[in-house]
């Protein structure tokens, strides 16, 4: 849980697939991994399967968020969940990026998630992308 990241994440049905647009600030900036630690940054981002973004245990939150939505059954890296890392600059983020993996109706109810580290787009099940720093569950407005 980061401490003043707040942000929005828009989805864009198109004719042939979906845009995403994300801005968010409060983002941790980058720091090298260093004595057994993780780096922190850039950060990954992905859709996860449960739209609840209860803290739980703080040291670990948003658990009930649960893991990737995967719902074509892909190994990761290949997730229709997946997308691509959030580069801080001086906290602030932003990115445009378009998927045809599913239609705007299908993640109505699930969680966005932002983690400490970056996704490595191999580690299974999910990337290896450390801590949830935040979590928003996607709505219709």
């Amino acid at each position: 849980m980061a401490e003043g990241l707040t942000g929005d994440v828009y989805f864009y049905e198109l004719p042939y697939g979906v845009e995403v647009f994300i801005q968010v600030q409060g983002l941790p900036e980058y720091q090298p991994g260093e004595n057994g630690k993780k780096q922190v940054g850039p950060h990954g981002f992905h859709i996860h399967e449960n739209g609840s973004c209860q803290i739980g245990d703080e040291s670990d939150p948003f658990q009930a968020a649960g893991g990737h939505w995967n719902p074509d059954n892909q190994p990761h890296g290949n997730h229709a969940g997946d997308f691509p890392v959030l580069f801080s600059n001086e906290g602030f983020a932003r990115m445009m990026f378009f998927t045809s993996r599913f239609k705007v109706d299908d993640v109505i109810g699930k969680a966005v998630i932002i983690h400490e580290s970056p996704d490595d787009y191999q580690s299974q099940p999910a990337g290896d992308a450390g801590k949830r720093l935040a979590c928003g569950v996607i709505q219709k407005v």
